[in-house]
């Protein structure tokens, strides 16, 4: 959510399939930000509307794409900053370090946005970096390198609104480490047990974001009980809404192939386009 709130209606938001959050909190509707995830042929929503990159799976891919994004931008001197976000695992991909290199080399309002939550799939970060952090990473590349803790929302505020306000106004890209943890098993088809103890998970249950947020939030008088009962009846109705609507079955047209293969169709695909169309005009009307 911190990367979404820093971020100005005309910035751009590259990020992950797990990043629907951050998504959602761009103004995307939920059932749009998980369409993806039920192997439908677009991402469910307009990049352009929200100003939200589609949703990567392959690793760090999008580091490549939110770099060129805002080559792009500051050349036609559009006010843009892009926010890309990525996990610990993807610091290991080639595209990590392109991606970085040249928004060093070529001092690009980028930030980005590291989460490191402990392990990729099966692999501690223990065994993908001999670095101190990731944070420190950033030396090497000639950018600004901030390790920062991924729990604590208030923390991550500052310094992404920190980091994104120096892109901003000229003074180039910033790598952000957040720490955080990964409490349950990578998917469904993981078992954590065989390279993790509960001894390593327990003490992550008392940093919980959003238990840190509402003992905050309680503290200083800002969250009353009946705020806390509202936010969770809320929540329950999305997540009922989002049920239903991902759940019902999907109803393609055939002539969703030819729409967005190219921004101006090619004879071909135009000549293609109206054979498909003249053989569902002739089955329908034989099935009349």
């Amino acid at each position: 959510m911190a990367a979404a709130m820093v971020l100005g209606e005309q910035d751009w938001l590259f990020p992950t399939y797990r990043d629907t959050v951050a998504v959602i909190g761009r103004g995307v509707d939920p059932f749009e930000a998980f369409v993806l995830l039920r192997g439908d042929w677009h991402s469910g929503y307009d990049p352009h509307e929200h100003h939200v990159a589609p949703q990567s799976t392959p690793l760090a891919t999008q580091l490549l794409h939110a770099v060129g994004f805002a080559h792009a931008a500051r050349m036609r001197g559009e006010d843009t900053v892009v926010l890309a976000l990525c996990g610990d695992g993807a610091t290991s991909e080639g595209d990590f370090h392109e991606a970085l290199n040249f928004a060093a080399v070529f001092h690009l309002p980028v930030v980005f946005l590291v989460q490191n939550n402990g392990y990729a799939i099966s692999v501690p970060l223990s065994r993908q970096t001999a670095a101190p952090s990731l944070a420190h990473k950033g030396i090497g590349y000639g950018m600004r390198g901030r390790l920062v803790d991924g729990n604590d929302l208030a923390a991550l505020l500052a310094v992404l609104g920190e980091a994104v306000a120096e892109a901003r106004d000229g003074g180039g890209p910033t790598l952000v480490e957040a720490l955080t943890y990964r409490m349950k098993s990578h998917t469904n088809a993981d078992d954590a047990t065989r390279y993790r103890t509960d001894d390593e998970v327990e003490p992550w249950r008392a940093r919980d974001p959003l238990l840190r947020l509402r003992t905050w939030l309680a503290a200083e008088g800002a969250l009353t009980e009946g705020d806390d009962a509202e936010a969770h009846a809320h929540a329950e109705r999305v997540a009922a809404d989002l049920r239903t609507a991902i759940m019902a079955d999907a109803v393609p047209h055939p002539e969703d192939l030819f729409a967005h293969v190219y921004a101006s169709p090619t004879p071909q695909l135009r000549e293609q386009a109206d054979l498909l169309a003249a053989e569902l005009a002739t089955a329908e009307e034989a099935s009349r």
